[in-house]
């Protein structure tokens, strides 16, 4: 099934792009399962514009226009993927409304960040042509049009699809008019008594202005009469946010709470006549502008800017498609919202809603059970004890592969370990996103009150989760941690730990290097890798560098890693080049590269001139790519690949055949402007020969024709390949890595 509206091959003469396409993004809920954070690819503020292939990277002659793909058409080319698992149905019933929640989730923080900036820069007049070869109105045109498209086929699969199969296995989605008296009257109690007290009437006349609509809130607007005078009133009453947005009229029967607050607004609005009610739902500009070179107090800084952030400008209004044609104009006048960015649906509104349903305790309509083991080379067979983290690490290098290796038994453990081990002299941590009552933390916390040196750098700008770091960044203070926010102008996104112990006369460090953040919720619904080592390499270039990030050092050479901004793209770009070289010469040759985003031109064009000379790329992405695979005389040696499913893939590998000395880096960069130019970034090459093959082989999975994905085309087209020729399935890379670790677990005992 195709994923987007075509855009032609690159031909061998420049041409003209299409200006048709489409887009979308994601938020957190709070459920009893954390939703996957983003099924999405990375959102940033990207909007640079990449001349040519003539740079100080480039190899060769000049490369044809035309060949990027658009970014934003090839983001809701990736919802749309998501989109097309809640359409399965073969995904388990309640994993469809997941991923339903997904989509809708996405798409508002796609809104609230892509859009918000570009409309910001075409206002601004700083926005530039794309890379793509599309002008900024040309961009926003796509992405009004094509979302509108996925938004009414998102309606769609839950009206006509998710909700009636929901009902057939017992659990029913209705409305008001579909209740019992009986259920009605028990709702009726319920307002009163919990949903009435915190509700707020807003009226609008010339005393009271048009009130001020939060981004992501739903709410009603009520067209009442004065029967005294005749005169028809407009309020607005906004759906509580903290309630359950699905509520339980009776067992398994559910409704949602718009309907209840709008069966009862004659209790809201006493001696008016209530005419007319209609949902709508806007969303704003939530991106976040700080300038840190003139912030004296970034701390302060931000706080200000959340503030403001919740007054942004809006960029999409959500209305019920039966809206009065009055209310409607009323909306978008006091909104300041153009036509093109209404969009009309059937409710209810807001089905990241479905994320409370996806959480019902069914579990024969959910993916099987799958409880991660201890990592083999850490699992104490025979003793109850937990094991030694420092000693299995002094015996070899530990590559952890998450979900399917615990976090708990392996990273949490060695930094709890750390915390209460008497040895041990300082910790050194950098902190992205982590979970509400963090583990992580309270071991940080614990070292520190013990007499531990321990160093935390927490990134405060990561987005959406700038309160929560805040929090955590003076809790830390508090208990004696030293705590940086790393280097103005860039955001620290690298995962790493470093272990300072005493041993004998000398000192050992252990080291951590991730893909993933620090986050035992999300470990258990993330694919991320990590490496524990001993080895004295990384753990010096870890002391470089987190002296780096808290200090003035101005290191950039490294023995193990690669470091963005400075030595990441280069150093990745002067490998592909390497494998040119080793291609012509005869020796085995080839690129695999595992990303969430591969959007950078730079390496684009290295990728493209690897294939030109024959070197076979492989590059498995989850959302966003903006190379086109298979274009003659320019990438027809380039295989482009994405796998969707109960697992967020979220690890970056990136590997080379070297001459036939194989090397394989793993790290947290995305290949993205902002990964590369505007974060710390860090890459650590693993030189385990059995861990590079285990890599490889992983690679090899989710690029085979065997394994179920989505396959790019040259026309930036994905299309989903998940049965064989004869109609069976393909065998699914996830399913076949729970089943391998259970099968090696049964061995085990």
């Amino acid at each position: 099934m195709s994923h987007t509206s075509g855009q032609a091959p690159v031909p061998p003469q420049p041409q003209p792009q299409p200006s048709v396409g489409s887009i979308a993004a994601h938020r957190p809920h709070a459920v009893a399962v954390p939703p996957v954070r983003s099924l999405d690819p990375d959102l940033d503020s990207d909007l640079d514009s990449y001349e040519d292939g003539t740079g100080p990277d480039a190899k060769g002659g000049e490369l044809p226009q035309g060949r990027f793909l658009d970014r934003e058409r090839s983001w809701l080319a990736f919802n749309e993927r998501v989109l097309e698992l809640a359409e399965d149905p073969s995904t388990p019933l309640l994993e469809r409304a997941n991923f339903l929640a997904i989509f809708a989730s996405n798409l508002d923080e796609f809104f609230m960040v892509r859009v918000a900036g570009l409309k910001r820069r075409i206002a601004t007049g700083v926005a530039t042509r794309s890379a793509s070869g599309l002008q900024p109105r040309e961009v926003l045109e796509l992405i009004w049009n094509r979302s509108r498209e996925l938004m009414a086929r998102h309606a769609a699969c839950y009206q006509q699809d998710v909700a009636p199969a929901l009902a057939e296995e017992g659990i029913h989605l209705i409305r008001w008019p579909d209740l019992t008296e009986k259920e009605q009257s028990r709702l009726f109690t319920l307002f009163r008594q919990q949903i009435f007290p915190v509700l707020t009437p807003l009226a609008v006349d010339p005393a009271h202005p048009f009130p001020y609509i939060s981004g992501l809130s739903l709410n009603l607007a009520v067209v009442v009469r004065n029967p005294v005078s005749g005169h028809d009133h407009f309020a607005r009453v906004k759906v509580p946010p903290l309630l359950s947005r699905f509520l339980e009229a009776s067992p398994r029967r559910f409704v949602p709470l718009e309907d209840v607050i709008a069966a009862h607004l004659e209790e809201l609005f006493p001696g008016m006549e209530v005419l007319a009610h209609h949902m709508f739902r806007v969303t704003r500009n939530e991106d976040l502008e700080v300038e840190e070179d003139d912030a004296e107090n970034l701390l302060q800084a931000l706080e200000k800017e959340l503030l403001r952030r919740r007054f942004g400008p809006p960029v999409r209004l959500e209305v019920e498609e039966s809206i009065d044609p009055y209310v409607l104009d009323l909306l978008v006048r006091e909104l300041k919202i153009s036509d093109a960015e209404v969009y009309p649906l059937p409710g209810p509104l807001d089905l990241t809603g479905l994320f409370g349903i996806s959480a019902l305790d069914r579990p024969e309509l959910k993916y099987p059970k799958f409880v991660a083991g201890t990592h083999r080379d850490l699992a104490e067979v025979e003793s109850a004890s937990p094991p030694d983290i420092f000693a299995a690490l002094r015996e070899r290098d530990v590559l952890l592969h998450h979900p399917y290796d615990s976090f708990s038994t392996s990273v949490q453990a060695f930094l709890e370990q750390a915390a209460a081990d008497p040895d041990v002299l300082a910790i050194k941590q950098t902190l992205y996103r982590t979970s509400g009552k963090s583990p992580i933390v309270d071991a940080l916390i614990d070292a520190a009150e013990s007499g531990k040196q321990v160093l935390v750098l927490v990134e405060i700008k990561a987005r959406f989760d700038e309160q929560a770091n805040i929090k955590w960044a003076r809790k830390l203070e508090e208990a004696g941690c030293h705590v940086v926010y790393g280097l103005l102008g860039l955001k620290t996104h690298c995962k790493l730990s470093l272990v300072v112990r005493q041993e004998g006369d000398t000192l050992t460090r252990y080291s951590h290097v991730g893909t993933g953040n620090y986050h035992p919720k999300t470990a258990r619904l993330y694919e991320d890798l990590g490496l524990l080592t001993a080895n004295p390499q990384v753990g010096a270039d870890l002391s470089d560098l987190f002296n780096r990030l808290s200090g003035y050092s101005r290191r950039e050479n490294y023995r193990r890693l690669l470091v963005a901004p400075k030595s990441l793209r280069g150093g990745l770009v002067n490998r592909i080049n390497k494998e040119i070289t080793h291609h012509r010469t005869g020796r085995p040759a080839y690129i695999k590269i595992k990303v969430n985003s591969m959007v950078d031109e730079a390496v684009i064009d290295a990728l493209y001139r690897a294939s030109q000379a024959g070197v076979p790329v492989d590059v498995w992405v989850r959302g966003i790519c903006a190379l086109r695979p298979g274009v003659p005389g320019l990438s027809e040696n380039v295989r482009v690949r994405s796998v969707l499913g109960r697992f967020l893939e979220h690890s970056r590998v990136f590997a080379f055949g070297n001459g036939g000395e194989p090397e394989v880096w793993i790290g947290s960069a995305d290949m993205m402007h902002r990964n590369l130019d505007r974060r710390i970034e860090a890459l650590v090459r693993v030189t385990d020969p059995g861990h590079r093959a285990a890599l490889n082989r992983l690679l090899e999975t989710g690029m085979s024709d065997s394994t179920s994905s989505w396959h790019l085309g040259p026309d930036g087209e994905w299309t989903r390949h998940a049965t064989d020729a004869d109609g069976q399935p393909l065998r699914n890379v996830q399913e076949m890595l729970i089943d391998g670790r259970r099968r090696r677990r049964g061995a085990t005992t």
